[in-house]
């Protein structure tokens, strides 16, 4: 499998300590109070629920949704339901567009974001992760749903991953996915602090999510996972005032960064920035029971996400000052 970030075990097995900050993952460090599930949420078979999906498409203003167990899910599927296409995926990105991809019989290609709008035209399926993870980078609607309608046009898709959507909402497409060629997939773990759950949505064309659930199957999302999503789907104060949080927590660490001589880009939930020795900061913060994302290949750098309190911020802070005294 592919290396992610939330790997503390590796850390703690590479490294030993019980003392680890995980910045390494870009999950909401102050995620939903999600509430206790119903006794009926776990003695019956777990049927889509009407409300989560009114909810659902609520949120994020799309006509239709599939709930699947984490877009990882729709991620490893969705290659399955073309016949062999030339792919683009931007990168660098979120490695498991690339990795599935490049299976059943796909001609892949991996393009980077400046170079995306010359491969449109000369490609059946595009995939692009906006807010990029890690980088940030970003892409207009209005670009976005020009490229839509171009792959539509051949029968194509445009498949945009919004998992990092919740904190740029101006940037989503979603809305728009009842076009045909068009499928956007949101995330619960992220914004919401729920990476447990194993829950996210598709938004797309009728005829596409029927054929992705006859794939998935039945009962894809437990009972207890429903009822916390439909929580935390309509609470709108606490969606208010952790989108204001998370917003001044990534402005502290950008300036924290700077104050260390790191110019990074990233969302609300993540920075990220091009590392000389990315290997070396890793290991330095390691070593500290600091436990950042490391990317070696394409893109070569490091991600952040944000401390969850006061400690975690400060032994931050002292490590990077060590860093920069080496």
């Amino acid at each position: 499998m592919l290396e992610h970030g939330g790997n503390l075990r590796d850390a703690a097995r590479y490294h030993g300590r019980d003392d680890w900050i995980d910045l390494s993952s870009g999950i909401n460090p102050h995620g939903y109070p999600a509430p206790a599930p119903s006794p009926s949420a776990w003695l019956r078979l777990p049927e889509p629920d009407p409300a989560l999906l009114a909810a659902a498409c609520a949120y994020y203003q799309a006509s239709r949704v599939l709930p699947v167990a984490g877009t990882q899910a729709a991620i490893q599927a969705l290659p399955r339901l073309r016949a062999p296409s030339r792919v683009v995926v931007s990168a660098p990105s979120y490695a498991e567009h690339a990795h599935h991809w490049s299976q059943h019989g796909h001609q892949l290609r991996q393009v980077a974001y400046a170079e995306l709008e010359a491969a449109i035209d000369v490609s059946d399926i595009v995939v692009v992760v906006n807010p990029n993870n890690p980088t940030g980078e970003t892409i207009a609607p209005e670009r976005l749903m020009d490229w839509a309608t171009r792959l539509e046009a051949r029968g194509g898709w445009l498949i945009v991953d919004e998992a990092f959507g919740d904190t740029a909402p101006a940037l989503s497409v979603a809305m728009h996915a009842s076009q045909p060629g068009l499928i956007v997939l949101r995330s619960i773990g992220k914004f919401f602090g729920l990476a447990g759950l194993r829950l996210g949505f598709v938004a797309a064309h009728d005829s596409l999510l029927r054929d992705l659930a006859d794939l998935l199957g039945p009962w894809t999302i437990s009972g207890p996972a429903q009822e916390i999503a439909l929580a935390a789907l309509t609470d709108s104060a606490w969606q208010q005032a952790t989108s204001t949080s998370l917003r001044q927590s990534s402005e502290r660490m950008t300036r924290l960064l700077l104050e260390h001589g790191i110019a990074s880009s990233g969302t609300a939930l993540f920075r990220w920035w091009p590392q000389m020795q990315p290997e070396a900061f890793h290991a330095h913060m390691a070593a500290r029971g600091i436990w950042c994302r490391l990317f070696r290949d394409a893109g070569r750098g490091i991600r952040v996400g944000l401390p969850a309190g006061e400690p975690e911020w400060h032994r931050f802070e002292h490590a990077l000052h060590e860093w920069n005294q080496r």
